[in-house]
C-alpha cells in the first residue's frame, strides 16, 4: 500500500520592516544606522525620517546647505555623468508607469479586469499573477512560451502590446499637460561646466525623447552616436566627435554640448538589417529598443546597446568621476551590478542617489518590491564609501543643483573657507 506524502508546509509570511529607530533625540536618531548623509529635499520627504512636527523645516534647510556644499565639490570633477531611470519621466513629464502599461495593454477600459483575450493569453503562457501584476514579468513569460511554442495568437497579442508600449512612450511628451522643465533645468545648469573637461554624459534607460526635446528647446546639441548626415545612422565613433568654434586662426570647444547614451534604445530609432537609423515613426517590429522583459540582460549585448553599455562601463572606471542617479530602481542587474562593482574598485568615484522613496528602499533591503542594491549601497556608505542619498523627486533634485561654471581662484578659496567653518 503506497504511503501518502503530505504536501509541504507553506513558507512563513515575510515580516514587515522594523520601524526606524526613534528612541533618541536629534536628527541622527531618525536615520538608518550609519547613514549620516541622508539629505531630505522636501518637508514631505521628512515623513519617512520620522521627524517631529517642529523639525522638518530646519532639517530641510540644513540638508539643502549640505547639498550645496556637496554639489560644489562633486560636480566639479572632470568626469560627470547623470543616470536617468523611468522615474524621471513620471510626475510632471507625464510618462507612463509600469502599472499604466499593464492597465492599457491588458485590462478593460477604466477597470483592473483583464480583457477576454488577455485572459486567454495569460492562461496560455501560465502567467497567474493577479494581485500585483507586472507587464515586464508577463512579457517575459510570453517570450519564454514562444521560444518553445509556435502560437500565432500569443505572438500577435505580444506584438500589439509592444506597439502600445511604443505609442504610450512616444506621444505623452506632445500632450499639453507634459512638463519637461526639470529636464531643461538639469541641462541648463550642468552645461555650464568647463569646456576643457570631458562633456557631460547623460545615460538613460528611457525610450522617450524628453532629453532631446529639452536640448532642442535650449538650443543645445546632444551627441547621441548618430551621424550628422541627412539620414542619420548610428555609429559609436560619433561619440568621439565634438563641436568646435573656429574664428580666424583660433578655435575653442563650443558650450552647451553633452553626450546622450540611451542604453535601452529609443522611440525614435529603427532597425534596418544591421543598421540603426533615426526614425520619427518606427513600427513595433523595426523599433530599436529593449522592451520590458527579463531578457533585457541578453538584449543589452546586441548592437547598438552593447556599444552604449560598454561606454557606460568605461565611464564608471574613469578616475575623478561623479555619477548622479535619479528615478532608477536598480531592478536591472546588468546596470546595477557594474555601478556597485565600480564603486568598490574605483576609489575616486562619487555616487549620488536620488529617489523620493530612497529611505523606504534602503530600509526594506530587497523586500516589498525594493531592490537589494539599495541596501548594498547603504552598507558601502556606512563603510566610508562616497555615497550620498537624496530623498526627493527628480524636479526636487534639479531645483537644488547649482549652475556649474568655472570659479575664480578667489571664489574657490572663499568656498573652501566656508566649508571648513561649517
Amino acid at each position: 500500500m503506497p504511503v501518502e506524502i503530505p504536501p509541504p508546509a507553506p513558507p512563513p509570511p515575510i515580516p514587515p520592516p522594523a520601524p526606524l529607530p526613534d528612541t533618541h533625540k536629534g536628527h541622527q536618531a531618525y536615520l538608518p544606522p550609519g547613514a549620516n548623509n541622508w539629505l531630505p529635499l522636501t518637508v514631505e520627504a521628512c515623513a519617512l525620517l520620522r521627524v517631529d512636527e517642529a523639525e522638518p523645516e530646519s532639517l530641510v534647510r540644513s540638508s539643502r546647505a549640505a547639498l550645496t556644499d556637496m554639489f560644489s565639490s562633486a560636480l566639479q570633477v572632470p568626469n560627470l555623468g547623470f543616470f536617468a531611470g523611468s522615474g524621471t519621466s513620471l510626475g510632471e513629464a507625464g510618462g507612463p508607469s509600469m502599472w499604466k502599461l499593464w492597465q492599457d495593454a491588458m485590462c478593460q477600459p477604466g477597470t483592473n479586469t483583464l480583457t477576454h483575450r488577455a485572459e486567454e493569453v495569460a492562461d496560455a503562457v501560465r502567467y497567474a499573477e493577479r494581485d500585483n501584476p507586472n507587464i515586464e514579468h508577463f512579457l517575459s513569460q510570453c517570450d519564454a512560451y514562444l521560444a518553445f511554442n509556435d502560437d500565432a495568437a500569443v505572438s500577435s497579442f505580444v506584438s500589439e502590446v509592444k506597439a502600445l508600449i511604443l505609442t504610450l512612450c512616444s506621444r505623452f511628451i506632445a500632450l499639453p499637460t507634459s512638463d519637461i522643465s526639470a529636464y531643461r533645468d538639469l541641462l541648463q545648469k550642468l552645461a555650464r561646466r568647463r569646456v576643457r573637461d570631458p562633456r557631460l554624459k547623460v545615460f538613460t534607460t528611457n525610450y522617450d525623447t524628453c532629453f532631446e526635446t529639452a536640448a532642442s528647446e535650449l538650443g543645445m546639441v546632444a551627441i547621441d552616436g548618430f551621424s550628422y548626415t541627412r539620414k542619420r545612422r548610428f555609429d559609436g565613433r560619433h561619440f568621439s566627435y565634438d563641436i568646435v568654434r573656429r574664428e580666424a586662426d583660433s578655435h575653442e570647444f563650443a558650450e552647451g554640448i553633452f553626450q546622450l547614451l540611451k542604453l535601452h534604445g529609443s522611440v525614435s530609432w529603427s532597425r534596418d538589417g544591421s543598421e540603426i537609423y533615426e526614425d520619427s515613426a518606427p513600427t513595433a517590429t523595426n523599433a530599436c529598443l529593449i522592451y520590458p522583459a527579463k531578457g533585457k540582460y541578453q538584449q543589452a549585448f546586441l548592437q547598438p546597446h552593447l556599444e552604449l553599455l560598454s561606454r557606460f562601463l568605461e565611464f564608471l572606471r574613469q578616475p575623478n568621476s561623479c555619477l548622479v542617479v535619479a528615478g532608477f530602481g536598480f531592478n536591472d542587474d546588468h546596470l546595477s551590478e557594474p555601478i556597485y562593482s565600480a564603486l568598490q574598485s574605483n576609489p575616486s568615484l562619487k555616487l549620488i542617489l536620488c529617489d523620493y522613496q530612497c529611505i523606504h528602499h534602503v530600509h526594506n533591503r530587497g523586500l516589498f518590491g525594493s531592490s537589494s542594491y539599495w541596501g548594498k549601497f547603504h552598507d558601502l556608505a556606512k563603510r566610508g564609501f562616497d555615497v550620498h542619498f537624496l530623498n526627493g523627486s527628480f524636479s526636487d533634485l534639479t531645483s537644488q543643483i547649482p549652475h556649474l561654471r568655472t570659479a575664480s581662484p578667489a571664489e574657490q578659496l572663499a568656498n573652501a573657507v566656508k566649508r571648513i567653518g561649517r
